[in-house]
């Protein structure tokens, strides 16, 4: 049987913002714009980014689309640190409690109370892709990323189906420096 490999993507600190927030921060008629598709079908990054406030600094931020039903930051460690703030490791939109932060864009701030998170490095799947690997959604596995100079297994990585996904595991820029993934980098399961 052939090794079973997926892409391993560096997902940088970004923002997902509401409809609303979206015309706090940019104006009234305000819509995202598409400035790079991203390998997840239907998801962007937009040409809009707005700064991530904390307590002792700011970042700059992307805004991925499309807007969501949840105000969401993705941060590394270390981007949360720079700022001051402390984020719990999450899957995404699993926000509550998480940490408060400042949005400001040309228009506007908004302040949100939670929504500040480490993504969970996780990998994305169709059912097929699932079934293939021996997997199911919400398990979590070992993944080896080699070929890199700093062979590398990321445990706690979470398994994620769903038919409109690609395959590919998304860990973000502190993990992807501590392996070197820089690149086109591939992962396997490992048990």
């Amino acid at each position: 049987m052939a090794e079973l490999k997926f892409i391993v993507e560096t997902s940088a600190r970004h923002v997902h913002v509401t409809d609303a927030t979206l015309k706090t921060l940019f104006g009234a008629d305000a819509e995202l714009t598409v400035k790079k598709m991203l390998s997840q079908p239907g998801q962007f990054a937009s040409g809009q980014k707005v700064t991530v406030v904390g307590p002792k600094g700011q970042l700059a931020c992307s805004i991925l689309g499309p807007t969501r039903k949840a105000d969401q930051v993705e941060l590394s460690l270390s981007d949360a640190r720079a700022i001051g703030v402390v984020v719990p490791v999450r899957e995404s939109g699993d926000t509550k409690g998480s940490a408060p932060v400042k949005l400001v864009g040309p228009c506007g701030e908004v302040e949100l109370a939670e929504g500040a998170i480490a993504a969970k490095r996780h990998i994305h799947m169709t059912p097929a892709d699932a079934e293939a690997f021996g997997v199911t959604n919400g398990e979590i596995v070992n993944v080896k990323v080699s070929g890199t100079g700093r062979e590398t297994i990321f445990g706690d990585t979470v398994i994620r189906v769903h038919e409109t996904y690609a395959l590919a595991m998304h860990i973000d820029t502190d993990e992807c420096n501590a392996a070197c993934a820089a690149g086109t980098i591939y992962g396997e399961i490992v048990k």
